[in-house]
């Protein structure tokens, strides 16, 4: 699954880790997933967000007010994924497939985060107003339709 992942979501992944340290989580959830989209923020997920009228900033603040640092120790090496954020890719890989991409980007990652539906991701981008129609439509917009084999964000 993870050799379709662009560059960018390996990124996204990277900060999701170092967003769940710094909110000393010993987990990796839909939460930490978003974070990461909006701390990498060049991507197409984060374009999306931004054309969608939405801050990225005001996401991170939302997402952190929902979920406070737990205080807990830190983690040392690997911090594992929750079941949801593990469900959370799967879906992602599921919308590049529907969309006839060979690759997962981070606006796959996005519409995936927002299908799963009751993690901490998506009911803060729902209650945002975010939602899977408007995020695929302005995916496609930018993307510029839907080729069966489009090219990867780097």
């Amino acid at each position: 699954m993870h050799d379709k992942f662009t560059e960018r979501v390996r990124k996204v992944m990277y900060l999701a880790r170092e967003e769940a340290a710094r909110l000393q989580h010993d987990y990796i959830g839909t939460e930490h997933l978003l974070l990461g989209v909006i701390r990498e923020g060049e991507g197409i997920a984060a374009t999306v967000l931004n054309n969608l009228g939405l801050d990225l900033d005001a996401i991170r603040q939302a997402v952190e007010s929902m979920v406070a640092a737990t205080g807990g120790t830190l983690t040392i090496g690997e911090i594992p994924f929750t079941p949801r954020a593990k469900r959370v890719l799967e879906l992602s890989v599921d919308e590049a497939r529907q969309l006839g991409h060979n690759y997962v980007g981070t606006e796959h990652l996005l519409l995936g985060l927002i299908r799963e539906g009751e993690g901490v991701a998506a009911r803060v981008l729902l209650e945002l107003g975010v939602d899977r129609k408007k995020v695929r439509e302005e995916t496609l917009k930018l993307l510029g339709g839907t080729p069966s084999v489009s090219q990867p964000e780097r």
